[in-house]
């Protein structure tokens, strides 16, 4: 028999904390607080804003290759017309803060249902904030409010997160990796089939709205090795050794220039195939899906990705606290640890960028050792994560056999 009241852990915390740590957030971006190094709120003021301009004008920025985003990002872009009675960088701090709370009142909504509880939402209260204020200076939060409400509705609705899905991916790419854990069969068909007729018919609107739609293939493909990635730490280390490159802003960020950078990135690309074909080996291994695994290979696959990118901004760590934050939203996950090195991940963020980023930008031993932390925890949750989904679904294992939501390898009725 259900009472009707909110399970155990939530009651007025998880909005109090909320409250509280969201307050200082607007602080810091709208400069009541300051937060040492550079001011993360240019991109808003300044290079969204000129996008906007130039949206508004009928097209794409054709000419900007720092426009690295599919068309959709237009929408995300624009969406501060919406407060028209608000200067712009105003609005856009205001409706990703809406988000946010939109986010968190989904986790604590999933709460309620039976094989549900409140973790979730907290690992969402005390994991945006450990960014501090680059979250809410970037739109990466809102592509992430999309991918949450995506895995959330697809518990039942699969044809609802391959909807959401392709909105997502044409927002900004990764959440077309929310498709690769959905239950074989059916379900899969329902999602993947929603997900390709969304994505084809979305891409032909932006595309027949304005020219330019996909100029930013070109930029994008045309991307070096950011100083935060993890192939940077190769550089950073031979700047030591007397390397004779360089960092310079190109793109819209800060990368490095000089001999054998253009080998690292081919090593990053490559060992982004390996995820993917490791992705594809789980998947084709994978036999016992319960209720938790869309949301568990989620996040196992953006993890890889992330690690393996050319580029790891501090606002992409907001994609794993969503979905890691989804993964505990299910009781028996097998994600806790992976989700628990995320945060503290998130924590040293905070310290590279911005407060650090000028002993990352010269590569002294502050700036190193930030960047070793912050990637050698990423890396650590891939490698749990990624073991952890395959021990759990692939045959063979005994804790796959036993995976709660599955009977005899097939969802049981709490998993459809």
């Amino acid at each position: 028999m259900t009472t009707g009241r909110a399970p155990t852990g939530t009651g007025p915390w998880p909005y109090a904390v909320w409250a509280l740590t969201r307050l200082w957030l607007l602080a810091c971006v709208f400069k009541v607080v300051t937060v040492p190094g550079p001011d993360v709120t240019v991109d808003v003021s300044v290079i969204y804003r000129g996008w906007y301009e130039v949206l508004l004008a009928g097209t794409y920025p054709l000419d900007d290759v720092t426009w690295q985003y599919p068309p959709g990002a237009a929408l995300a872009v624009l969406s501060p017309a919406l407060l028209p009675f608000w200067e712009y960088a105003t609005a856009f701090f205001v409706l990703v803060l809406v988000c946010d709370a939109l986010v968190l009142g989904l986790l604590l909504y999933a709460g309620r249902r039976p094989g549900i509880r409140a973790a979730g939402a907290w690992v969402w209260v005390v994991g945006v904030p450990l960014l501090g204020p680059t979250v809410y200076a970037r739109y990466d939060l809102m592509v992430t409010a999309v991918a949450v409400a995506a895995l959330l509705a697809g518990v039942r609705r699969p044809r609802a997160l391959g909807a959401l899905a392709a909105f997502g991916a044409l927002l900004k790419g990764w959440p077309a990796l929310l498709l690769v854990g959905v239950r074989k069969g059916r379900p899969t068909r329902a999602a993947w089939t929603s997900a390709a007729l969304s994505a084809a018919g979305l891409a032909a609107a932006f595309a027949l709205w304005m020219p330019g739609a996909f100029a930013f293939l070109a930029f994008q493909r045309d991307r070096g090795t950011e100083i935060e990635s993890l192939g940077a730490l190769v550089f950073h280390i031979a700047r030591q050794l007397g390397w004779e490159g360089r960092v310079e802003l190109r793109y819209g960020s800060m990368e490095f220039v000089g001999p054998q950078v253009e080998l690292v990135s081919t090593l990053a690309l490559g060992l982004a195939v390996l995820a993917l074909g490791w992705l594809l080996l789980w998947r084709l291994r994978a036999r016992s899906f319960a209720v938790r695994t869309p949301a568990e290979a989620a996040f196992t696959a953006v993890l890889l990705f992330t690690v393996t990118s050319r580029v790891i901004s501090p606002q992409y760590v907001v994609w794993l606290v969503g979905l890691a934050a989804v993964c505990l939203v299910f009781r028996g996950t097998a994600m806790t640890l992976p989700a628990a090195l995320v945060l503290v991940a998130a924590g040293v963020t905070l310290l590279e960028f911005p407060i650090g980023f000028a002993h990352v930008v010269a590569s002294d031993a502050r700036g190193v050792t930030l960047l070793v932390a912050r990637n050698g925890l990423l890396v650590a949750a891939s490698l749990v994560a990624a073991r952890r989904l395959w021990r759990s679904t692939v045959p063979g294992r005994p804790d796959a056999e036993a995976a709660p939501g599955v009977v005899g390898g097939q969802p049981s009725r709490v998993a459809r």
